[in-house]
């Protein structure tokens, strides 16, 4: 920003004597009336070595030449002498500072003197007086250093011991109450700390300025932003003193805040989750309008009629706070404020004593959490979009905190209305994700209940991308009693993959169903290519298909199967390490080539033992080696062998603490000899 330039006409009636002068050689280009009194007349437009020609101008002109070169006030206060034109006292003493200003002529420098005849009269008074006057000098020039506004004097251990009566006027605070470190009580009690630390600083250090931004409680009880400005005072005889100005900038820094928070609502990106989309629409307004700040997603748009059951599905807060409970989806019926603010569409706000939220609110572990952190008051901010509420926002202030004023509670409901276009979009995606979810459950059938053996089955959409895939999982009896059994990945994580793998499982099905005992995994598989390709349904995918047949009378299964591709079936004994079902030259995915040979293997299935079938999302971590993944699900498998089928399953899947895919999983195995508890099976996806 650029500096002020001095307006030097505004001392032509002040009784110390003002000169100003421009440039490197210090051009005369103003003086006062007091200047003529004590100088007599100048000439102007004159350098400094021509305008003053009496004996120690050397000195003078040196002084203005190093407070230009530096930018360093300097200040006489050894007596200087003056010779007299005739008929005056024949000689006038004076003290003298010069301080480097901005002017319409350029850079220059402000001379101020002051006369100090009288006061040489008498070595007592002339001490006296001069003390004062220099102190008085100082004091000027602090002030148009700090540009004043509301005046205020400290002392060296930062107590107020003078103040402008504007302070009493912004604040309500009278000076009695505010002399002292009083000033501090209205200061707001999450910056009042770090205000006093920050004096407390410069009290120690002294900055050549001091500056610092923070919020008063005005004498109406809002909190408005102020900024105050201060320069010490250096003295020998005891220490320095802070003279300095305040000055309410709550118009300026609202305006500036309310252009970068608009600018970040408006930057939301569209985010492929809705969760992701309110999280970071959050996060615009912590910290700065707020301490936490959570979105609740309404069942429907605009319901508010009757129970309302919303859903937590992004909260932020800011640091210095506890941990936020988990996100885990926390549902909650709102209360009649809550479906109030709803109904109204206009922002809620609930003042309460610390830490006493009311009822229906938000949810009880929430509440839990804003009374923990002594909350203070809940303002409900619904959300619309498209001229339907789709959410209800609460932010809060906690540790004892006021509550937000009516511009902080505006622009928050400003800020949250800027992000239409990207929650219009994560909306819309997810109602789309989660019809294609309904849509694929209902594709992944219960596997059949088998006389002998129990084949178990779990499905879980992706949690960081889209909620849908191509994974499949299938298991079917064939007409002549063996078992058919099916994984499978459709590459993609959208609609179209979904749709994909609803045609690739049911053209599998067909063919491996139609087709005789004759007829292999292998063959099933290269027909499925060769009608994929024929019928424009190809798109990428892995698979392995097996038929299970009944051998022996100890109860095991023969397996016979292809690999398309895909991570290799795992069989877990009933001791010993689990086996990995792969071959040295695994077959190409389907949709490459159907023209490729690809090849049957067959392994026999045991009694107690299990089959897994499984997709890479059980096994795959981005910037791991596949093969590390595949040795962690063995460890897993082996640890549970014991569970049955349906809870080995449950195991396998909840273990995946980071689920960033789609998994598919599949368990096939035999009854045990002595048919315990391993043969319950679970059908579910």
């Amino acid at each position: 920003m650029p500096q002020p330039q001095l307006t030097p006409e505004v001392f032509d009636r002040a009784v110390v004597a003002i000169a100003l002068t421009a440039g490197p050689d210090h051009r005369m280009v103003y003086y006062n009336d007091a200047f003529r009194d004590l100088f007599g007349d100048r000439p102007l437009g004159a350098p400094a070595h021509e305008a003053f020609t009496e004996p120690g101008t050397e000195r003078f002109v040196a002084t203005l030449d190093a407070v230009l070169a530096d930018g360093t006030a300097r200040q006489v206060t050894a007596h200087r002498t003056l010779g007299c034109p005739s008929g005056t006292p024949s000689h006038r003493h004076f003290v003298y500072s010069c301080s480097p200003a901005a002017t319409r002529y350029g850079p220059g420098i402000l001379a101020a003197a002051i006369d100090t005849t009288a006061e040489l009269h008498s070595a007592l008074e002339a001490e006296r007086q001069s003390a004062e006057r220099l102190e008085a000098l100082q004091r000027y020039e602090a002030l148009m250093a700090a540009a004043a506004q509301m005046v205020w004097v400290v002392r060296p251990d930062g107590t107020a011991h003078e103040l402008m009566p504007g302070w009493e006027e912004l604040t309500g605070q009278p000076f009695a109450e505010a002399v002292g470190r009083g000033w501090l009580d209205v200061v707001h009690p999450h910056e009042r700390a770090a205000v006093a630390a920050r004096w407390a600083a410069a009290a120690r250090d002294l900055p050549p300025v001091f500056e610092q931004t923070f919020r008063v409680r005005s004498a109406n009880g809002d909190y408005r932003h102020v900024r105050s400005r201060a320069v010490p005072v250096l003295r020998e005889d005891r220490g320095p003193e802070w003279i300095g100005t305040t000055g309410d900038i709550e118009d300026q820094w609202r305006a500036r805040l309310r252009e970068r928070l608009l600018a970040r609502a408006g930057a939301v990106t569209e985010a492929e989750r809705a969760e992701d989309a309110f999280a970071a629409l959050a996060a615009t307004l912590v910290p700065d309008l707020t301490d936490v700040c959570a979105v609740y997603l309404l069942p429907g748009p605009d319901a508010a009629d009757g129970e309302v059951v919303a859903t937590r599905i992004a909260s932020v807060a800011r640091p210095g706070l506890p941990p936020l409970p988990p996100l885990n989806r926390q549902t909650f019926t709102l209360g009649a404020r809550a479906r109030q603010a709803v109904a109204d569409r206009t922002p809620t706000l609930l003042h309460f004593p610390e830490g006493e939220v009311p009822d229906g609110a938000v949810p009880e572990i929430s509440a839990r959490w804003l009374h923990d952190t002594r909350a203070t008051s809940l303002t409900l901010l619904p959300i619309v979009v498209d001229g339907a509420v789709v959410a209800l926002t609460a932010t809060a202030c906690c540790e004892g905190a006021p509550p937000p004023g009516p511009a902080d509670i505006d622009l928050q409901h400003e800020v949250l209305q800027r992000a239409q276009a990207p929650l219009r979009q994560a909306l819309a995606l997810q109602r789309a994700r989660h019809a294609a979810v309904v849509l694929q459950r209902a594709l992944l059938t219960t596997p059949p209940a088998l006389g002998g053996a129990a084949v178990a089955a779990r499905y879980q959409p992706g949690s960081r991308n889209a909620e849908v895939g191509g994974d499949w999982y299938d298991a079917f009896a064939l007409p002549d009693g063996s078992l058919a059994m099916t994984i499978g990945d459709v590459a993609g994580h959208d609609l179209a993959a979904a749709t994909t793998m609803g045609q690739l499982r049911a053209m599998l099905r067909s063919i491996a169903y139609t087709r005789g005992q004759a007829h292999t995994p292998a063959d099933t598989l290269r027909e499925l290519d060769t009608a994929a390709e024929g019928l424009g349904v190809g798109s990428f995918a892995t698979a392995v298909h097996a038929r299970l047949v009944r051998h022996g009378a100890d109860g095991g299964w023969e397996m016979e199967w292809a690999n398309a591709g895909h991570p290799p079936p795992v069989l877990v004994p009933v001791d010993g390490p689990p086996r990995l079902l792969s071959a040295e030259d695994a077959d190409v995915p389907l949709c490459v080539d159907p023209r490729r040979p690809r090849v049957t293997h067959r392994h026999p299935v045991g009694p107690g033992e299990t089959l897994l079938f499984y997709t890479d999302g059980l096994v795959e971590v981005p910037g791991e080696h596949l093969g590390d993944g595949i040795a962690r699900l063995c460890e897993a498998a082996a640890a549970a062998r014991h569970l049955p089928l349906a809870d080995l399953c449950d195991h396998l899947v909840t273990g995946i603490a980071d689920i960033r895919d789609d998994i598919a999983v599949i368990a096939f195995r035999p009854d045990p000899p002595n048919g315990g508890s391993g043969a319950k099976g679970g059908g579910r996806p």
